[in-house]
C-alpha cells in the first residue's frame, strides 16, 4: 500500500489483538490484488443493546486505482457479530468479493454494460440472510448477495422489482453482480 493503514476504534477501547486480525485480513487483500493504494478500517460498537449484548460494526474503505470500494458492515439483527472478530471477518470476505470483481472489471473479464448486463425481476428476498434470486426472461434463477446490491439498495428491493444486472459463475452455479434497479 502506498498510504499506510488506517485502523481506527470507536466506542471501544484500542485492542492488539483485533488490529491484528484487521492487518492480516488487509495482507490477504493486497496478497490478492498488489495495487492498493490504501486501507482505512473502523471498529466501532455504537450502543449497547440490553437482550443481545454489544453489537459490532466494521467498515473498510480501500483506495484502488480509480476509485474507493466500501464495505459498511453492521448487523444489529445478527447475534454472529456481538463478536469483533467475526464482525471483522464478514467485512473483509463482503471486501474480497468487491475486490475481485472491480479486479475482474479491470482485467475485462466481466462484461460492459452493452455486452454482458441482463434484466430480471427479484423473485426471492431473505434479508436475514443477507441474498435472493433473480428470475429472468428465460426463466432461469440466479443467486445474488446483498454486496452485490450498487448503492447499498438491498434494503429497498421488493419482490418483482426489475432489476439488472451482470452475470458470473460463483462457487455454486451462476450468481449476479452489478445488481442495480
Amino acid at each position: 500500500m502506498q498510504v499506510p493503514m488506517q485502523i481506527t476504534f470507536r466506542d471501544i477501547p484500542p485492542s492488539d489483538a483485533i488490529e491484528v486480525a484487521v492487518r492480516e485480513k488487509a495482507a490477504k487483500l493486497e496478497e490478492f490484488y498488489p495495487r492498493i493504494l490504501g486501507c482505512r478500517v473502523v471498529v466501532e460498537a455504537p450502543h449497547r443493546h440490553h437482550h443481545k449484548g454489544r453489537l459490532y460494526h466494521v467498515r473498510v474503505a480501500l483506495t484502488v486505482p480509480g476509485t474507493e470500494l466500501v464495505v459498511s458492515h453492521s448487523q444489529d439483527d445478527r447475534h454472529a457479530h456481538e463478536d469483533a472478530y467475526v464482525a471483522v471477518r464478514d467485512a473483509f470476505d463482503a471486501m474480497r468479493k468487491q475486490l475481485e470483481g472491480y479486479a475482474g472489471r479491470q482485467r475485462g473479464e466481466v462484461k460492459t454494460h452493452e455486452a454482458g448486463e441482463m434484466a430480471g425481476v427479484v423473485a426471492e428476498l431473505l434479508p436475514h440472510r443477507d441474498h435472493g434470486r433473480i428470475e429472468t426472461s428465460d426463466g432461469r434463477s440466479i443467486y445474488f448477495h446483498r454486496h452485490s446490491v450498487q448503492d447499498q439498495a438491498f434494503d429497498r428491493l421488493e419482490i418483482g422489482a426489475r432489476v439488472r444486472f451482470v452475470e458470473t459463475t460463483g462457487e455454486e452455479g451462476p450468481q449476479a453482480s452489478l445488481v442495480s434497479m
